[in-house]
């Protein structure tokens, strides 16, 4: 096992500049999620990881080592691609084990290290089936035990469940998430699907035109985003945003839009914004019945989308349109006249400024 560290790194074609600058330290054994949206950079990140991308400036070690200049096949990491890479006219043991061949590895050693993984992923009654035989994510077990059979120091894994249908999708986290704590190897992960990064991360680096927007545990980035983008990105459905004015009246200040108020909480400091943008959450707002009160936006259902255990309510109001979640014995019809609570502990403000950064006091950003 190794860490992976960036230091000062930079990575562009000619003029166009894809990765500006990157400090990054990926500990050694932890399951490292890349995720943001498409052309913000996390696949070329981790291309420079495996050498197939040279690094224009800067540092990049494996371990201790400086792998700028080395080798992809010198640098003992495994790649699993979405497109599987398997060959079509090799049985599933015989792709398994061709890395190894190559290395002129003898070939009792190559048979238990085939045996053990394809014990661990349940390919054993598929061993003498060649790729075309095979499920969509019996492939994606079988790309994952080629390079399990390597045990390298770092594992890399770029959008691998890309073309797997939902079911699958589901099934092939969980097998992703059983192997790293079967093998405690340092994984990093790319995904545009923060669903995956969620459910599978010890930490998420969240990335937005090459740079880092914030770096944490999933559930740290969805209770205390740091800006509006990440805010925007972990957490499904989405945000809803609304930009609002800040009116300051004997010391106390309230947010307005439309039809609405809100006294600001206190862990917020508005000083020196007249406008802001409030953040909540679809399942932090609550729909209660119309009332003409502070806090209470009244709001007219679009959409009802009944999910079984949820519903999602897409709703109209004079702030513009959002999302809350509700549960599947709050019975809405399209058309309905509701009003929507926002309770002081689900709300977020964000400066409207450059980098639109979460508005928390000093001391609730330190909590």
């Amino acid at each position: 096992m190794a860490s992976v560290t960036f230091r000062n790194v930079v990575k562009s074609y000619g003029e166009v500049v894809v990765v500006p600058k990157m400090d990054l330290s990926i500990p050694d054994g932890k399951f490292t999620v890349l995720v943001g949206p498409s052309g913000c950079g996390k696949s070329t990140t981790l291309r420079m990881i495996a050498g197939l991308e040279e690094v224009t400036s800067g540092d990049l070690l494996i371990g201790e080592k400086r792998v700028n200049d080395v080798l992809p096949r010198d640098r003992d990491i495994a790649m699993v691609f979405q497109s599987y890479a398997l060959y079509p006219h090799m049985s599933v043991r015989d792709n398994m084990a061709f890395g190894l061949k190559l290395r002129g590895m003898p070939a009792k050693e190559i048979e238990t290290r085939v045996s053990e993984a394809s014990t661990m992923l349940g390919l054993d009654p598929l061993l003498d089936r060649r790729p075309k035989a095979l499920s969509g994510g019996q492939r994606q077990r079988v790309a994952m035990g080629r390079a399990i059979v390597r045990r390298p120091q770092v594992f890399l894994f770029d959008e691998p469940l890309s073309n797997l249908d939902a079911k699958l999708r589901g099934e092939m986290r969980r097998e992703i998430a059983r192997l790293h704590q079967r093998l405690a190897t340092t994984i990093v992960y790319v995904t545009h699907d923060q669903v995956e990064a969620m459910t599978l991360a010890d930490r998420i680096v969240v990335m937005e035109k090459g740079y880092i927007r914030q770096i944490g545990q999933p559930l740290e980035l969805y209770h205390r985003p740091d800006n509006k983008f990440v805010a925007g990105f972990i957490g499904s459905p989405t945000m809803n945003f609304f930009d609002l004015d800040v009116k300051s009246d004997s010391g106390k200040s309230t947010l307005a839009g439309p039809g609405f108020s809100l006294p600001v909480p206190e862990r917020f400091d508005v000083a020196g914004h007249e406008r802001v943008c409030l953040g909540i959450r679809p399942e932090g707002g609550k729909v209660v019945p119309v009332e003409e009160k502070a806090g209470i936006l009244k709001a007219t259902v679009e959409v009802v989308e009944p999910l079984g255990a949820e519903i999602h309510l897409t709703l109209g109001s004079e702030l513009g349109p959002l999302t809350v979640v509700v549960g599947p014995d709050r019975l809405a019809a399209v058309g309905d006249a509701v009003g929507v609570a926002f309770p002081a502990d689900a709300l977020h403000l964000f400066s409207l400024s450059e980098g639109q950064g979460h508005l928390r006091r000093a001391a609730d950003k330190e909590a």
